[in-house]
């Protein structure tokens, strides 16, 4: 594929690029210092259609290709890569929504959760069901025109300051596996919802983290996503975007770094030279720039495969999270080691970018996951040929 991006690729990308440096920058070690929640700067966000990329137009969205949506999300994290990682787990959400939602659920929420009004918190996760997704325990018992949900889910995303909960839940027997699995959007103050502490965290401290608890949560059976069953497939289909958007996070809090070093380098003077003039530390900056580029087609060519629906998305996108996310934390760990001591505190961003992308090596699957999507795709008969 041509990976030169077109004229609306490029305005988008601009106009994401100044509502970060604009919106979201300038306001980024506050959000991290307090741990604030930005709701307004994310309906602003949504006002430009940044919460809804790629979901249906017709549900307010802007119906935008995966490659559009990466293209957008790398342009956000450069200004905080919390905030933007946040609004990566929203579409997901909302996209899910707009797709397999009932008409009555989507002319409810559709069109205030592509817009930014209401947010989405995405719940899949659970204390004994991390990697093991299709392991979770919470249920969801049909009792006449209603579903009770019990369980409990942990690490989400934006829980306790957002409206709606997409929510895979357990319909099935646990012998069903993963095809006893249903999804459900869940208004998040559904009597019987309970939310634990925030969370406190190395990073992404701009959108809450918490544990929910679902205690005889009853909800109408409109708010089935699909059918029952479907919902470990829908959660499947929602990550293979999921990683695409994360690793999109990790691209732009690097090219951040890459940027700050690049400034720093020209401007900081040791032994009467700037830090510039040290072949070492050129070489350095070099390897960085070139692992990023890398990092950066290497997503591009993963949201192009998913476009295209190609047979082999689902690897192309495991390989591009585990290889983007691990590129640019490594790129953020040496634009602070080119920084010294002052890379290590918050008068610079580095620290900040940092501790930011370090946990996108861990959710949307763990790397490990990745590699094992990777590995046991290669070792099917045919695999080694289809993946080139």
């Amino acid at each position: 594929m041509d990976f030169e991006l077109n004229e609306e690729q490029l305005a988008f990308a601009q106009a994401a690029r100044d509502f970060a440096r604009g919106e979201m920058a300038p306001h980024a070690e506050e959000w991290d210092e307090k741990k604030i929640f930005p709701k307004e700067t994310l309906a602003a966000a949504g006002a430009l259609g940044f919460c809804g990329m790629y979901s249906p137009e017709e549900n307010g969205g802007l119906g935008l290709s995966r490659l559009d949506s990466a293209i957008i999300l790398e342009e956000l994290a450069s200004g905080c890569t919390s905030t933007a990682a946040f609004i990566s787990i929203h579409n997901m959400a909302t996209w899910m929504l707009c797709n397999w939602g009932t008409e009555t659920i989507k002319s409810e929420w559709a069109e205030a959760l592509t817009s930014g009004q209401k947010l989405s918190s995405y719940c899949l996760t659970e204390p004994g069901a991390g990697s093991d997704a299709g392991n979770l325990s919470t249920t969801a018992k049909r009792e006449n025109d209603s579903y009770s949900l019990n369980g409990s889910k942990m690490f989400i995303s934006g829980a306790g300051a957002t409206e709606l909960l997409v929510v895979m839940a357990r319909t099935g027997s646990k012998e069903d596996g993963a095809s006893g699995i249903s999804a459900f959007a869940v208004p998040a103050d559904t009597a019987g919802i309970h939310y634990g502490k925030n969370e406190t965290k190395m990073g992404w401290n701009s959108q809450p983290t918490r544990a929910i608890t679902f205690e005889n949560a009853t909800v109408p059976a409109e708010c089935l996503l699909g059918k029952e069953g479907e919902g470990f497939k829908i959660a499947m289909k929602g990550l293979d975007g999921g990683r695409i958007n994360i690793a999109a996070c990790s691209l732009g809090a690097a090219q951040a770094t890459v940027d700050h070093a690049q400034q720093y380098m020209l401007e900081r003077q040791q032994f009467g030279k700037p830090l510039a003039a040290f072949q070492a530390l050129q070489f350095k900056l070099a390897d960085m720039v070139t692992e990023l580029v890398a990092a950066r087609q290497m997503v591009r060519l993963a949201a192009f495969k998913l476009d295209n629906n190609d047979p082999e998305k689902t690897t192309y996108c495991a390989m591009a999270k585990r290889f983007a996310t691990d590129v640019g934390f490594k790129v953020c760990d040496e634009a602070m080691q080119l920084h010294g001591g002052y890379g290590y505190i918050r008068e610079y961003p580095i620290e900040r970018f940092f501790r930011d992308a370090r946990v996108h090596q861990i959710l949307e699957g763990t790397n490990e996951i990745m590699r094992v999507i990777t590995a046991r795709r290669l070792l099917q008969e045919d695999g080694a040929a289809k993946i080139r």
